[in-house]
């Protein structure tokens, strides 16, 4: 099936734009320039506009020394696009939450790595102010720090592209309902694990950054599987059973004063 009209203009348009040809801040020819360049109606070269426009492509201003230009990039914007995207990905079940998992896993461990070896104090700062206390924290703060911290390590490798592709994916589904009704023993161990990779990456220990990422990102995988395949009150931490990933008694290597016997005894 042929590709309407407009579609074909936008799809130029937007060639020219991706390959350098037109360049950020660049305007674009006028409607009429279009029309009789394109062979189209002028609703259809500004039904192509519009769409450029929607993808922040370009921005249209109005005014004598209005037109249509050639958008500067933005991460955010781009960001949001792909968020949108992969949101809807997820929400009509053409990928799920296990797939979305193996993507973090693949960028996050290393994104770990990196951090450690390129922080900076500002990095470290914006780190440290998502670390919360599990056991005084109410959840819609600890539903709020934990995607920040990822956004906040990711941020610190210093990648653009890196993030760029990432956080979209922290913010798939409404993260307040995909971690309420977990126990008070999911908080802890995930502070534990947060605080771990803070330190590693404090350090510039690569390795342990990337080990800590590691079993964070696999705890997190096994309690939402854990919540898929057996729906309860508490799948992460029956009364009784050990946390897997952090063997009782071990203690949070950066916790505020006093805190060390309090995570230790929660999660045992």
């Amino acid at each position: 099936m042929r590709a309407p009209a407009y579609r074909v203009l936008a799809d130029d348009l937007r060639s020219q734009i991706t390959s350098g040809q037109l360049r950020p801040g660049d305007r674009l020819p006028t409607e009429p320039q279009l029309c009789r360049d394109c062979g189209v109606s002028r609703s259809t070269v500004r039904e192509a506009l519009r769409l450029l426009a929607s993808q922040h492509l370009i921005v249209t201003t109005r005014g004598v020394a209005g037109g249509s230009f050639v958008a500067h990039p933005s991460l955010e914007q781009l960001s949001e696009t792909l968020a949108t995207g992969v949101g809807l990905l997820h929400v009509n079940a053409v990928v799920d939450a296990m797939q979305l998992m193996e993507v973090r896993s693949i960028f996050e461990v290393a994104a770990a790595g990196y951090a450690a070896r390129r922080r900076r104090p500002e990095d470290l700062d914006a780190l440290r102010g998502t670390l919360f206390d599990p056991l005084t924290a109410d959840l819609e703060t600890m539903c709020t720090k934990h995607p920040a911290f990822h956004t906040a390590l990711v941020a610190a490798c210093g990648n653009p592209v890196l993030e760029l592709v990432t956080t979209p994916l922290f913010r798939v589904g409404n993260i307040r309902e995909v971690l309420s009704g977990f126990s008070t023993e999911f908080w802890v161990q995930i502070d534990a694990d947060h605080r771990a990779i803070f330190q590693a990456v404090t350090v510039g220990d690569a390795a342990a950054a990337e080990s800590a990422a590691g079993r964070h990102l696999e705890y997190i995988r096994v309690a939402l599987q854990a919540r898929q395949d057996e729906p309860g009150p508490d799948p992460i931490a029956p009364p009784g059973q050990a946390d897997p990933i952090a063997p009782p008694g071990q203690a949070d290597p950066i916790a505020p004063p006093g805190e060390a016997d309090l995570v230790s005894d929660a999660v045992a």
